[in-house]
């Protein structure tokens, strides 16, 4: 008898909002229609049911031993770095013999930046792209290191796609908020913007980014304002996440390949994708530099490898 593949289980936040814990429950099921060989659960870590903890009971309860966790989540924050793995662990108390992986975060990859793309072109309208600012709005936390990667993400949206700019904001926990990043695209001189909230589902949070988003359109009058629409469940997002499923199986974490422009074809770069890696040497290197040739062969020979 073959062994069946580990489980699919996903991790979310969690949210107060019914509309938004119910996506997150549409989607474990759209997942687990797509994927009838996998058994796949999924739960939260707080505030909306069902429980991760009731997940893997169900898991278990269908003979599960193996499975490979993924956080259905845009950002390595508190939850992904801390939560998640305790939460895991104590089900491997709770459930003696199981065994998991667990996989990374989503964000942020190309084609969650296609669908992004996609949400701007839903309302630019007759606007010309080399006029409008794009104000992206991530979750917010007091880790800097995830505030940074919705920085990431902005940078990312912003190479090759056209826009003037992409500025990032963020609606709780961290500077700027959603009425300073706008007042911020309008003193770097936007006269458009386009709030964009980095967020997978509906819920609270981008609800409350678009009432703010309104609420500074009316008092600005003479900057034209318009509210993208979140990522949602789309084929783009199924697919990312069985990704990242076979990724937490093979042992496959890459470093930040995912938005390497040697490995995939990013917007104005597609002709480096597949270039072999040279060592290089920096203009100012005198050549018996310590760091020079060791970085410059370290940085792009380990590239090279990692692929």
């Amino acid at each position: 008898m073959t062994t069946p593949p580990p489980a699919l289980l996903i991790a979310g936040h969690g949210t107060r909002d019914d509309a938004g814990a119910e996506a997150f429950r549409d989607f474990v099921r759209e997942l687990g229609r797509r994927h009838p060989e996998l058994p796949v659960a999924g739960g939260f870590i707080e505030l909306s049911p069902p429980p991760l903890g009731e997940a893997v009971t169900e898991l278990v309860e269908r003979g599960v031993r193996r499975f490979a966790a993924v956080p259905l989540m845009l950002v390595s924050a508190g939850h992904a770095k801390g939560d998640i793995p305790a939460a895991l662990a104590r089900e491997k108390e709770r459930h003696p013999g199981i065994s998991y992986t667990y996989g990374r975060p989503l964000g942020p990859h190309p084609s969650l930046l296609n669908v992004l793309e996609r949400r701007l072109a839903e309302v630019l309208g007759d606007w010309d792209r080399a006029e409008v600012t794009v104000l992206l709005v991530g979750r917010g936390s007091t880790d800097p290191d995830a505030n940074a990667e919705v920085h990431k993400a902005a940078r990312l949206l912003w190479e090759g796609r056209g826009f003037a700019g992409v500025e990032t904001a963020f609606v709780s926990l961290a500077a700027p908020d959603v009425p300073s990043g706008l007042d911020r695209c309008v003193k770097l001189g936007a006269r458009r913007v386009v709030v964009l909230p980095y967020f997978l589902f509906t819920g609270i949070l981008p609800d409350r980014v678009r009432e703010q988003t309104a609420a500074w359109a009316g008092e600005h009058p003479e900057a034209e304002v318009r509210s993208a629409d979140v990522i949602g469940p789309e084929p783009e997002l199924l697919d990312l996440v069985m990704e990242r499923y076979r990724e937490a199986l093979e042992g496959d974490l890459r470093m930040n390949c995912d938005s390497c422009v040697y490995r995939i074809a990013l917007p104005g770069f597609e002709d480096k994708v597949g270039m072999p890696q040279q060592p290089h040497f920096h203009p100012d290197d005198d050549g018996h530099h310590p760091h020079g040739h060791g970085h410059g062969h370290h940085h792009h020979g380990g590239h090279a490898h990692a692929h």
